[in-house]
């Protein structure tokens, strides 16, 4: 048959391999280690550096707006307030002239001031370098009237986002608000400007001292760990390739040892068995031309017996160590496993295919051999009176094996849940197909029969 007869829709395909990736079997690689240790000191610098930058910036216009205050005080207090009188506060067009020229001379002529503004506590400009700004009224935002209320000198970053700063140019300044009084005592703010070039080189200055620091010191810290990084390179490489070497070492003893037991128990038990049929056979054929019939019966079962126990042995045989697999290939001991399983009430019919089977390597042999025994347990176990097929076809770089029933099916889900003791083989299957380029699916439901689907890719296992 070509594939059993399953009744309606399929069920859906459920996995049952645990997704395993290649990485997951690689050994330990120093080029890999070395990679990471690299990335993870540039991943270092490059957080420093901008932790670095921020850190410089905020320095640098704390130091600016500190120096800020600073000249601003000693210019209102030696400058400004002596120059203030009650002419100027009236608006008087050359008390506004005197006082510029006063500003000019004495202010401006510091090319880090950009700007300078004398305010009346009603938001009134009454001077500014800048002419058109004369006379004109703006609300006093909260530090300008606690600069006045303090009275204290306040200094900041600005945005020169305010409607004042229309005549200024550039994005950012350094502000600073300063009380001034005239010599009646009614109190004026004096408002400067201060360019904000002088933060930007402050800031690349430190920001270099930082970056250099940080710099050599990872150099450093990189000098120093080489060698030990190493060392522990070279060491895990060796426990490695000793972990590989026990690995394969117990693999061989133990396919040495299964070949020890399939070897003792045909040469012993089954032979002694084979003898004792014999004898019973011979035994029970006397008997009977002696004409005792009951003592021929007898021995006769006792011959059907041994040979029943015999076929048993052959059997466990076959799975303990397949002689058929590494001398007369897959090919050979999958068709002998077909016959090994013939249950009554179900037959197993082959469909398999010389060149898929000569693509798999050694351990992808053993893998699709192991699958199949496993399979063809649970069906003769589970399936009941069934058809069943096993195909072995290549797709491509994959290798396929279908190992398909007709019989009662199972629910997988709940198999899956809350494995009975009657499907523990799901655990094992899981176990024997949890490697990379591997996958096992089924498709199965009560009554609707069961697919197993192995797939191998033939250039990653056992590579």
């Amino acid at each position: 048959m070509d594939q059993p007869p399953i009744q309606g829709q399929a069920p859906a395909w459920r996995p049952i391999s645990r997704s395993v990736s290649p990485a997951d079997e690689r050994t330990v690689r120093p080029r890999a280690i070395w990679l990471q240790l690299l990335a993870g000191v540039l991943f270092v610098l490059v957080l420093v550096g901008l932790l670095s930058t921020l850190a410089a910036r905020t320095l640098a216009e704390r130091e600016a707006v500190n120096d800020a205050a600073g000249t601003a005080g000693v210019i209102a207090d030696t400058l400004i307030q002596p120059a203030l009188n009650a002419e100027l506060r009236a608006g008087s067009p050359e008390a506004v002239a005197a006082f510029d020229q006063a500003v000019r001379k004495s202010v401006l002529t510091n090319e880090s001031v950009i700007r300078v503004k004398l305010w009346g506590p009603d938001g009134q400009v009454l001077y500014a370098d800048e002419p058109q700004l004369i006379g004109r009224t703006f609300p006093l935002d909260s530090e300008q009237l606690d600069a006045l209320e303090g009275p204290a000198t306040m200094a900041h970053i600005s945005d020169l986002e305010e409607s004042e700063n229309t005549f200024e140019s550039g994005d950012r300044a350094v502000e600073v608000y300063r009380p001034v009084w005239f010599p009646d005592g009614s109190p004026a703010l004096f408002e400067m400007y201060l360019s904000y070039d002088p933060v930007g080189d402050r800031r690349n200055a430190l920001w270099r001292g930082f970056a250099g620091l940080t710099a050599s010191s990872l150099v450093l810290l990189v000098v120093l760990i080489t060698p030990i990084v190493w060392h522990l390179t070279r060491r895990l490489r060796a426990a490695e390739a000793q972990r590989v070497a026990l690995l394969q070492r117990a693999v061989d003893a133990s396919e040495e040892e299964r070949l020890r037991i399939a070897a003792n128990l045909h040469d012993g038990p089954v032979q002694q068995l084979a003898a004792s049929s014999f004898t019973a056979a011979g035994a029970a054929a006397t008997a009977r031309a002696e004409g005792e019939e009951a003592l021929a019966r007898d021995l006769e079962g006792v011959a059907a017996s041994v040979r029943t126990s015999i076929r048993a042995l052959r059997t466990l045989l076959v799975d303990i160590y397949p002689p058929s697999l590494g001398r007369a290939g897959l090919i050979a001991a999958l068709t002998d496993l077909g016959q090994a399983h013939q249950a009554e009430g179900q037959t197993v019919q082959l469909d398999l295919d010389p060149e898929a089977a000569s693509s798999l390597a050694e351990p992808e042999t053993r893998l699709v051999y192991r699958v199949t025994q496993e399979c063809l347990r649970n069906t003769a176990k589970h399936a009941g009176p069934a058809e069943v097929l096993v195909r072995l076809s290549r797709e491509g770089e994959t290798a396929v094996l279908d190992v398909v029933d007709d019989g009662v099916g199972f629910d997988v889900t709940a198999a899956l849940a809350r494995p009975a003791e009657g499907h523990f083989g799901l655990r094992v299957l899981s176990e024997l197909t949890s490697v990379p380029g591997v996958r096992l699916d089924v498709s199965s439901a009560p009554g609707a029969g069961t697919h197993w689907r192995l797939t191998v890719h033939t250039l990653e296992v056992g590579k």
